[in-house]
């Protein structure tokens, strides 16, 4: 050991001597305090979106239930059970027990025809057809879904109604036993709620088409692999791995094609041959559904009219909150057996 000088004091070396961490570089700094700005401010912007989407539908429905409110005062029948609906005669009476049953009975036949389906072509698209082919089938499918509704509409009044005479003849003839399928109203032209379904159906199913084949593209590539390592067939594997990982996709586009279908107004007001008869025969005309009333009444309705339509347009808005609040308890409920946390 080297002494010191003489005249300088030695080095105490009873505290350990450390060396402090190099000081970060300026421009990282810079940069991390730059980046801690912009997710504050996307922060702010998402939220503030989602509390102006809350607002809006508050508004909505706060003006619904005001007209509704006004329009309940003058009505001299029950609002849910009364079929006739004149709201501007000099005593009004109207209901909405007609519009409810044809729009929920219309939405369920398009639901029963599209869903299966939709998931049949998306499987195709995804698991089945060599690429050259799925390519131009996907670009298809997601060009029907643009077709503007009163198209739809009018080749369902032109091509569809004229060819439903031989269908619904046999379904008289073999299925009329079931009083649904009974149709009581023979030789008349087929504009009645099962047309209207049908109809609904070609119109949602390049949207359930398009989300669940996006839905099935997302499976992980290891769980099919290690189906077929066990041997399963193609089938096998479809069922065992994709169908319960896109199970709650399946459900959310199911739903988009519901609200689709639960809200169609053009096509089914062009379509359908509406009166204010409640039937359970869907192959008799007749009928009615909440979007095609609002959209053949408005325009000639009186004041207590429109708040009568108002009424009903508040109706379906609840319906619609009622079938998504559903869905998403599904798709929760089921999310953890889909495979996604996989």
């Amino acid at each position: 050991m080297v002494p010191p000088p003489p005249g300088q004091a030695p080095p105490d070396r009873s505290t350990p001597m450390t060396s402090s961490p190099p000081a970060a570089p300026r421009g990282r700094v810079s940069r991390e305090r730059d980046s801690r700005f912009g997710d504050a401010i996307f922060m702010n912007l998402a939220r503030g979106s989602g509390i102006l989407l809350l607002v809006v539908m508050a508004a909505i429905a706060g003006f619904l239930a005001w007209r509704s409110g006004l329009a309940l005062t003058n009505n001299n029948g029950n609002f849910l059970t009364t079929f006739e609906w004149a709201p501007d005669a000099p005593k009004p009476v109207f209901g909405i027990a007609v519009l409810a049953f044809g729009t929920i009975v219309s939405a369920i036949i398009a639901m029963a025809i599209a869903v299966p389906v939709a998931i049949g072509i998306a499987l195709f698209i995804s698991h089945y057809a060599p690429r050259k082919i799925a390519q131009p089938f996907a670009y298809l499918v997601d060009l029907l879904a643009a077709v503007p509704s009163i198209v739809y509409g009018l080749w369902g009044a032109l091509f569809l109604v004229p060819h439903m005479n031989g269908l619904t003849s046999w379904l008289n003839e073999y299925l009329g036993w079931t009083y649904i399928f009974d149709q009581t109203k023979t030789g008349t032209t087929p504009r009645n709620l099962f047309t209207v379904g049908i109809l609904l159906a070609i119109m949602i199913l390049p949207i359930i088409t398009a989300v669940s084949r996006e839905v099935f593209r997302q499976v992980p590539r290891m769980h099919e692999e290690a189906a077929l390592a066990l041997g399963a067939t193609r089938w096998e594997m479809i069922r065992t791995a994709v169908l319960p990982f896109g199970r709650p996709g399946i459900i959310s586009a199911s739903m988009l094609g519901l609200g689709r279908a639960l809200g169609e107004t053009i096509a089914v007001a062009v379509v359908l041959s509406s009166n204010s008869v409640l039937s359970l025969h869907i192959l008799d005309p007749g009928g009615g559904t909440f979007a095609q009333n609002i959209a053949l009444k408005f325009a000639e309705a009186g004041d207590n009219g429109r708040n009568a339509l108002m009424a009903s347009g508040l109706v379906l808005f609840v319906i619609t909150l009622l079938v998504n609040g559903a869905a998403r308890l599904i798709v929760a409920r089921r999310k953890e057996y889909s495979g996604a946390g996989a």
